[in-house]
């Protein structure tokens, strides 16, 4: 593993340990934004599921299957970096996933749909960094499909957002008006 992505995920995972403690949802979805960047450039799988998963982690964090093993695990697949034992690491943030899944048998069928909201979401993100669309997808195992339906209206809604009277300024302007 790259050692800025390690020292990456490191600030994120120390920082997402005291979120999942005082169970900060604010925090929780800026850290899963930390990995992006790392993402987009050296495009790791490790900045990817870092990323996905503290995102999962914010949009499950208020509902009734949120485990206080969390935070413990979180701990133990920090540690598990700062010794550079990156099997070990990834084993430990496996078993976050895993956990989350079996937190509640109601909440998994909502956790699944989260996991892949976060890694659409993400992928805009990573296509916005510059990285093309097939590859965004590609890197999180999504369609490119899902992403582009994503996109397009995200991309429509802040086109729409946008001045009119510019809008108008403009249009008149191309046709001399």
């Amino acid at each position: 593993m790259n050692e800025i992505i390690k020292q990456d995920i490191l600030f994120v995972l120390k920082n997402v340990v005291k979120s999942l403690r005082g169970r900060n949802i604010n925090e929780l979805y800026e850290l899963s934004n930390e990995t992006i960047h790392n993402s987009s450039i050296f495009q790791d799988q490790d900045s990817l599921q870092i990323a996905v998963l503290v995102y999962s982690l914010s949009k499950i964090i208020n509902r009734k299957g949120f485990d206080r093993r969390f935070p413990n695990y979180a701990k133990d697949a920090y540690f598990a970096l700062k010794r550079n034992n990156i099997e070990k690491y990834r084993a430990k943030i496996g078993n976050i996933f895993d956990l989350i899944n079996k937190t509640d048998e109601n909440i998994g069928l909502y956790v699944m749909k989260v996991i892949n909201e976060a890694k659409i979401k993400k992928g805009s993100k990573i296509y916005d960094h510059g990285i093309s669309m097939s590859r965004a997808s590609s890197m999180l195992g999504i369609s490119q499909w899902e992403l582009m339906n994503y996109v397009g209206k995200t991309n429509l809604e802040e086109n729409a957002s946008a001045d009119i009277k510019e809008r108008l300024k403009f249009a008149r302007s191309l046709f001399g008006i």
